[in-house]
């Protein structure tokens, strides 16, 4: 047994932490199993894979950048592009999941006709762009698709620049906050494209607990965003001071963010567990509608 008594706070963080990450691999990697055993439809469990990964990416990820507090900044920069860059990859991968529920293949251009010609109702800003009414089509489906796929390609370009800029020392404050606003919209546009794929087919989408999956995701990403934000009013107002002479205020808020990330992620790995059960491929379903259907 370990005597935590002899062990610094620094010592029993790092061990907490790497509890936290461990267990969040656990659950995971039993969901993965559990979709490897029942491999029955390559399309959606592929994408379901690299979706449920983004907990314990998050949590490896932010556990990194805890055994080096003391990081750089371009250290500390190249973290949260890995994490944003993966963001990135899984929103693409949810669209396409989304895209295999309704029977929608863009590659072969297959749109089954009940679909066709469905109302798409755009508001603004969206409008100084395209018209306030569309009707579904092959060409406004591949629409929705760049609008999602943009930000896939948007974000490493982004980090990679942002990162270079850093280590060459040209990176001003004015130009990380142009920087912040293309991703904002990036980011944004790539939402709203999801959010109108599931506004024109929520009824088909039903079955397959669409909103339960997309919180699961955005879930993990919008906690994580606005925890750093209060944790940097908090740094800003003098609340959370360092009275560790190797910590920066700066390296104590990377910390605490890190520390919090692996905990929450081990939240996260349980609600997947639900909400990407694995139950659709493994026959669970059918067979309760059968026997619902014989009471």
């Amino acid at each position: 047994m370990i005597d935590l008594s002899t062990l610094s706070p620094a010592e029993i963080t790092v061990m907490g932490s790497v509890f936290c990450v461990l267990l969040s691999m656990h659950f995971t990697m039993q969901l993965v199993s559990q979709h490897l055993f029942y491999w029955k439809n390559p399309n959606e469990q592929r994408a379901i894979l690299i979706i449920v990964l983004m907990a314990p990416v998050y949590a490896i990820n932010s556990f990194v950048g805890l055994l080096d507090a003391k990081g750089s900044k371009p250290f500390f920069m190249f973290l949260d592009a890995v994490k944003e860059c993966y963001e990135a990859l899984v929103i693409a991968k949810f669209l396409a999941l989304m895209y295999s529920y309704v029977n929608i293949s863009m590659s072969a251009r297959i749109i089954p006709d009940e679909f066709k010609g469905r109302e798409i109702h755009h508001s603004f800003p969206m409008t100084l762009f395209v018209p306030r009414t569309t009707h579904l089509d092959y060409l406004t489906l591949k629409q929705l698709k760049q609008w999602t796929w943009q930000f896939c390609i948007i974000r490493p370009v982004c980090s990679i620049l942002m990162i270079t800029l850093q280590i060459l020392g040209i990176y001003p404050v004015w130009l990380s906050w142009i920087f912040t606003a293309i991703l904002n919209v990036s980011v944004s546009l790539a939402l709203y494209s999801l959010v109108k794929f599931y506004h024109v087919f929520a009824k088909e989408l039903e079955p397959h607990k669409p909103l339960t999956k997309f919180m699961c995701v955005k879930g993990i990403v919008f906690f994580c965003f606005w925890q750093g934000i209060v944790l940097k009013i908090l740094v800003g107002l003098g609340l959370i001071k360092s009275h560790h002479f190797w910590l920066e205020v700066d390296q104590l808020e990377e910390a605490l963010q890190n520390v919090l990330v692996c905990l929450e992620m081990i939240v996260f790995s349980i609600i997947q567990q639900y909400a990407f059960h694995v139950a659709p491929y493994s026959g669970e379903t059918e067979a309760k509608m059968r026997f619902n259907k014989r009471d």
